[in-house]
């Protein structure tokens, strides 16, 4: 009860925004209404629309995370270059093309372009928004006006995948309805969001990258922390290759995202509380991995129906709420607080690499049964076992 109090707390505090924070906290919801309107469902339309190949679908999935992820610090560059509203604007507009290709692609170079620009548009907006929020917020409430953030995004990750099992049943028309909303969420910021220069015009482009190739200790935790990323995307493909398994259609995906979501906006802030408490902030992201790797694990087990899968998103989600936030706190700690930006930057960037490594592979893997889902967790056991031995170095205690 505690956590659901304190996150009525925050939102009840909403109307305290300023009105550009508002539309920006409001934009976060949207974003994700969107997005997972269409994108749980995507390996879907590959398989039984498209007739793909396995590691076809694992390739196109990774692609279209890569494309995002490892280029999430082309926008923050462009940010603070041009500022947040010419960076928004263009990250929407791509993202409308790319949904807008993606429903009328019935080919491999079709899906492969609307992918790529789904995702090369997150790499625009996110850190835009992020940044254009931290600006607007005053100093002291930027920690609930984060929060605020964090909840409408967990509420439009329940919403989407809800939207589409329920109200949108064909996988094209759930890509026009996406498409127009990001149209409309580009008119309403272009009308109601203010330009403000970019912050670091005279910087070069590449300023910092030196600083975080040195950085040995933390390019092998970027590498193990990838390991997080690859487990998380496979709710993006090996969720639905077992559902389908399962019972013959991926209809419980948009319940079980709902679940993720729900688990994380009600249990992140007591479950972080209580990891710090009893492992600390390095254990705690091992111990995360671990139970990453249990969600793969357990798919093996000769179990039931659904049993298998909501295990999976259960345990992967109680792994996500471990890792997440302390190894997020943990990146300052290896960058010795200098070039922050940089080393976040490369840390999505090598994640996003990984994602499009590992999605292919896992998307190769996944028909030749339990084995395959062993060797999946082997990448969230592969990244504990490093961050282990990185710990008991003392490589964050400096």
């Amino acid at each position: 009860m505690t956590a659901v109090r304190t996150r009525l707390r925050t939102l009840a505090r909403f109307g305290e925004l300023s009105p550009i924070s508002r539309l920006l906290v409001l934009t976060q919801l949207l974003f994700n209404i969107g997005f997972f309107l269409v994108v749980p469902y995507l390996a879907g339309h590959l398989v039984d629309d498209l007739a793909l190949a396995g590691w076809l679908v694992g390739l196109v999935l990774g692609l279209r995370t890569f494309s995002q992820q490892g280029l999430f610090l082309v926008g923050g560059l462009l940010t603070d270059r041009f500022g947040a509203k010419p960076v928004i604007l263009a990250g929407c507009a791509v993202r409308t093309a790319g949904f807008l290709t993606l429903a009328w692609a019935q080919t491999l170079p079709g899906v492969l372009a609307g992918v790529v620009l789904t995702g090369f548009a997150g790499a625009l907006f996110s850190p835009a928004v992020e940044a254009s929020l931290a600006r607007e917020a005053e100093v002291g409430e930027r920690t609930t006006t984060f929060a605020m953030l964090a909840v409408c995004g967990e509420l439009g990750t329940v919403t989407g995948p809800l939207l589409g099992a329920l109200v949108v049943k064909d996988f094209s028309f759930a890509c026009v309805v996406a498409a127009g909303l990001f149209a409309m969420i580009a008119v309403g910021h272009a009308w109601l969001l203010p330009h403000r220069p970019g912050e670091h015009r005279a910087e070069p482009v590449l300023a910092g990258w030196s600083d975080v190739v040195r950085n040995r200790t933390f390019l092998v935790f970027a590498v193990a922390y990838s390991g997080y990323w690859v487990s998380y995307n496979q709710l993006y493909l090996a969720l639905p290759s077992e559902l389908r398994a399962a019972t013959g259609s991926d209809s419980a995906l948009g319940w079980l995202f709902a679940l993720a979501s729900l688990m994380i906006v009600f249990g992140q802030l007591p479950l972080s509380a209580l990891a710090r408490r009893l492992l600390g902030r390095e254990r705690g992201v091992a111990t995360g991995f671990l139970f990453m790797a249990a969600a793969f694990a357990v798919v093996a087990l000769p179990l039931p129906g659904l049993v298998p899968a909501v295990l999976m998103v259960v345990l992967l989600t109680i792994g996500q709420m471990f890792a997440v936030p302390f190894a997020q706190e943990l990146v300052p700690v290896l960058a010795r607080e200098r070039r922050l930006g940089a080393h976040f930057g490369f840390l999505s960037s090598v994640g996003g690499l990984a994602v499009l490594l590992g999605s292919t592979f896992s998307g190769a893997v996944l028909g030749a049964g339990p084995v395959a889902w062993l060797l999946l967790a082997l990448f969230p056991f592969g990244g504990a076992v490093v961050l282990a031995v990185l710990t008991t170095r003392g490589a964050f205690a400096r």
